[in-house]
């Protein structure tokens, strides 16, 4: 078994092996049937791995834009994988537990350094199992436009202090300007008074499902139901659009988050270990 760059012409076999499992694969997927694909401003090129056995595909792993690992690898396939993977210098990892576990101890026998280390809790809803809400009276949700531009910088910054993780626009504020801006076309945002108070992201979306990151309220406008309706909308939008499914994933110990999706009919399905490290 070895393991080597994964190109266009890999597409169909990648494909195949994590559409088996794509609830579970989501990420991964969108990424392999983009291979081809130019990335958005401001991000890197993916860059993924396969273990393969002769001419079989076993599995599959990002190296970039982060690092991820497909789901429910058996152990030779993860050394494989892991083993590609260990040169990294510095990045961000976020998989199911026992895969990163794995790579993390590799990466730790390098010298590399956890920033932060957590656990989150991958959530999934289904259009039959949806209770989604209305908009509260007074609130506009829209497509987010180039005007919201500052406003969703802030609301990224913020959210990354919140979770007391490193604030990439300290050293490069025009290249997170530029991140924040290739997202744009993936955002939502709810607008009361003519401010933004919610903004979430749905960066992927394919049939097989709709993942949501990024999802803020701004601090003086929470627990006003914003974010149920913000998060409402986004799922209608990927339901209406054929998709199978909408997932996210919450940090571990987040009540509140987790009581929110509880609430509009989100099950847990997954644990996931998430390290930025350097």
């Amino acid at each position: 078994m070895r393991a080597r760059l994964l190109g266009p012409g890999d597409r169909e076999a990648a494909a195949r092996l994590l559409g088996a499992d794509a609830q579970n694969n989501l990420f991964l997927l969108d990424l392999v049937l983009g291979l081809d694909a130019p990335p958005a401003p401001g991000e890197a090129p993916a860059e993924l791995w396969g273990a393969w056995r002769r001419r079989t595909l076993l599995g599959v792993a990002a190296l970039r834009p982060c690092i991820v690992l497909a789901a429910q690898l058996q152990v030779p396939v993860l050394e494989v994988l892991t083993g590609a993977l260990t040169g990294v210098e510095s990045g961000l990892v976020k998989s199911p537990v026992e895969g990163v576990d794995m790579l993390w101890r590799r990466l730790e026998a390098r010298g590399r350094r956890a920033l932060v280390d957590r656990v989150e809790r991958a959530y999934v809803l289904r259009a039959g199992e949806a209770r989604l809400v209305e908009p509260p009276a007074g609130t506009r949700i829209r497509q987010a436009t180039l005007h919201d531009l500052d406003a969703l910088i802030e609301a990224a910054r913020a959210s990354l202090r919140e979770e007391q993780r490193p604030d990439p626009f300290n050293g490069d504020p025009d290249g997170f300007r530029r991140w924040v801006r290739g997202r744009l076309p993936r955002a939502q945002v709810l607008e009361r008074g003519g401010s933004v108070v919610f903004v979430g992201y749905a960066d992927v979306r394919r049939k097989e499902g709709w993942l949501l990151q990024g999802v803020y309220t701004w601090p003086g406008a929470r627990r006003r139901g914003f974010a149920s309706a913000g998060v409402s909308s986004l799922c209608r939008s990927a339901f209406n659009a054929g998709a199978e499914h909408v997932q996210l994933s919450v940090v571990e110990g987040n009540q509140a988050g987790g009581g929110l999706y509880a609430k509009l009919g989100f099950q847990p399905f997954a644990s996931l270990r998430t390290i930025l490290f350097a």
